[in-house]
């Protein structure tokens, strides 16, 4: 069960998880486990899945997973003659006059849907992945000089599950620099894997790059893979200037995550999703929405 902060309503809800049963029994059994690092961690596994999910067979799956997690397609583009496969469908882009940005230069948006953990005054070695794991920023991105930058200054995650939007946006007008890729396995980033793989962040496949931000100073932008996810496409032109809210990529199937670090002093998060994150529970949040401040 998976028991989560809603701060537009202000109460606690449980999270619908897509597959619970199954992670449950691949993370909590010896032969679930057997199974995830001889077969289901390795890129094949989701690469095959993947073609499943471009394929013109996956399509009879979309009506079934928007009536199992009450998805309001009213906030959605839908092509003419609806979507080809389900991958189509995953990735499918908001419509415009949906979405609602705060445009207060001073105000830190979040960059996409998902629920959010925050942390600030960090120690880059000892980020919490959950309680008593915790991995390394330097571990995370293979750069030690990059990431002792960061020492003390505050880091947000934000988990997409399945049935969230799943393309990801710039917080503020800036220049973002080239992706750097580094390869890794493809572990669920569900709560329940969190709490019993060591350093999860660090193993699966993830791509980084410094977001020259003109309001929150160099923001290192990560965003991590996870099971089934067929791959992070980054849509954004490296090096070019780009505003408030522009995509930046978007993830094919799967849930996945995107992490944010910024510098010490960059940014004041938002009360209630520090003080949320202290008693152990994310915080839903949506694309745009203010979460912090300058």
């Amino acid at each position: 069960m998976i028991k989560y902060y809603n701060r537009k309503l202000r109460q606690y809800e449980i999270e619908k998880v897509a597959g619970d049963k199954f992670l449950k029994w691949t993370y909590c059994s010896r032969i679930g486990i057997g199974m995830l690092n001889f077969i289901i961690k390795r890129k094949l596994a989701s690469k095959l899945y993947g073609i499943y999910c471009s394929s013109r067979a996956s399509k009879k799956d979309i009506k079934k997973f928007i009536e199992n997690f009450n998805i309001d397609m009213s906030r959605f583009e839908i092509p003419e003659g609806g979507y080809k496969n389900f991958n189509e469908f995953f990735y499918r882009k908001l419509k415009e006059d949906k979405i609602s940005i705060d445009n207060n230069k001073d105000v830190l948006i979040s960059p996409c849907d998902g629920k959010v953990l925050a942390f600030e005054n960090i120690d880059i070695d000892m980020i919490i992945q959950v309680k008593d794991i915790t991995y390394s920023l330097r571990e995370l991105i293979s750069d030690d000089e990059k990431a002792i930058e960061y020492q003390n200054g505050t880091c947000l995650v934000f988990r997409l599950c399945p049935c969230d939007y799943h393309r990801f946006h710039f917080i503020d007008d800036g220049i973002c620099e080239e992706t750097n890729k580094i390869k890794g396995a493809y572990y669920s980033v569900n709560p329940i894997a969190l709490d019993r793989i060591e350093k999860l962040f660090c193993e699966n496949k993830r791509e980084w790059s410094i977001f020259h931000s003109e309001n929150f100073g160099d923001v290192l932008y990560i965003e991590v893979g996870a099971t089934f996810v067929g791959s992070i496409v980054q849509t954004y032109k490296p090096n070019n200037k780009v505003k408030r809210g522009d995509e930046k990529g978007y993830f094919k199937f799967g849930g996945s995550t995107v992490i944010l670090f910024f510098k010490k002093n960059a940014v004041k998060i938002d009360e209630d999703i520090v003080e949320q994150t202290k008693n152990g529970y994310e915080t839903s949040v949506s694309f745009g929405e203010k979460i912090g401040e300058k």
